[in-house]
């Protein structure tokens, strides 16, 4: 029988209850879901040496169980894939390991992204930050003391993203004294917060948090990171009621995973599943080239196919647009949808 844990979530600790219960071990998440014996799955277990397997059971349980196709699994699960050095894959695709100043990243040319926290509640395979040297980036007071003043010296900014890791990882009273002293700079107008922790655990949307965003003069967006329909659940549902209830903005960003959501029929259903959820599909996103993930690349050319065919198939607001980060670019860069032979 399957292991179930009950959660107190009536309490503002429910989240780090469910943060603290994660499967770390690759043999413990096969047995979990059945596939213990599953050769392709038990060869890839050392890949964990590579980057740790983190995964909540909460977001486990949304796996199905003798599945070694799940796409879920497949986004978290080690392979031994993950050896294998690609060619012009590099440990820093995006070019970002060259800070402003540590944990502060000024790419683009109106906002910043603040590294708020370095870990994550769900390490994801294709992660471009998976080699990052967030040892050199603490996320902590002192640093972000640092990247305050810097945003207070740079009045084209006009948007401060938060990210990470994840930035949700920090605490409530945390964020409260630091979204307090970004509201104190008067020529940032909006914070955007890139989170996939309310994906993997819902719970993290708490009322402490939604009441402090509530009262923000700042514009407050969420960005979700889900890339596929089975992710959102009810308690996903419910816990973007809330931010929506208070008018924080709802995007979603995606990447296009081989093996995940390589096809029409499952964007568009992770389309329609975002929507209902009251989230904008907003960005699907090339494979960033980072080492150890190639085997979820996707070519542009069948990348062209997909897209075409979902603006035949569903609605305009419901495509995200296809693009891709460069290193050193001021902006991201559109994929154009042309079909190359």
């Amino acid at each position: 029988m399957a292991h179930i844990v009950t959660y107190n979530t009536a309490t503002r600790e429910g989240w780090l209850q469910q943060l603290s219960d994660v499967i770390t071990d690759p043999e413990e998440l096969l047995r979990f879901l059945s596939l213990e014996n599953h050769p392709e799955l038990r060869a890839g277990i050392e890949a964990r040496r590579l980057f740790a397997l983190r995964v909540p059971r909460a977001f486990a349980a949304r796996m199905k169980k003798g599945d070694a196709s799940d796409p879920l699994l497949r986004q978290i699960i080690t392979l031994q894939d993950e050896f294998f050095e690609a060619p012009d894959y590099s440990v820093d695709p995006l070019e970002e390991q060259s800070a402003a100043v540590p944990g502060l990243l000024h790419k683009y040319h109106n906002r910043a992204l603040l590294l708020v926290k370095g870990g994550c509640a769900v390490n994801c395979r294709y992660c471009f930050r998976r080699h990052f040297p967030y040892h050199d980036n603490p996320g902590n007071k002192e640093s972000w003391r640092n990247a305050l003043d810097y945003l207070r010296q740079h009045t084209e900014l006009d948007e401060l993203i938060f990210s990470g890791g994840d930035p949700l990882m920090a605490k409530d009273h945390e964020l409260d004294w630091l979204i307090t002293e970004v509201e104190k700079i008067p020529h940032l107008q909006r914070l955007r917060i890139h989170s996939r922790l309310p994906i993997v655990i819902p719970d993290r949307i708490t009322d402490e948090l939604c009441q402090r965003f509530s009262r923000s003069r700042l514009q407050i967006i969420l960005v979700t990171h889900i890339n596929h329909e089975n992710e959102i659940d009810a308690e996903v549902k419910n816990s973007m009621q809330k931010l929506k209830n208070i008018g924080v903005t709802l995007l979603n960003q995606s990447v296009l995973l081989k093996g995940v959501n390589d096809n029409c029929n499952t964007l568009v259903n992770l389309s329609n599943a975002l929507f209902n959820a009251g989230i904008l599909p907003y960005y699907l996103h090339v494979l960033d080239r980072v080492q150890g993930a190639a085997h979820f690349m996707v070519d542009d050319n069948q990348a062209r196919h997909i897209m075409r065919k979902m603006l035949e198939t569903t609605s305009g607001y419901l495509v995200p647009k296809l693009t891709r980060e460069i290193g050193g670019q001021p902006s991201k860069t559109p994929v154009d949808l042309n079909i190359i032979n």
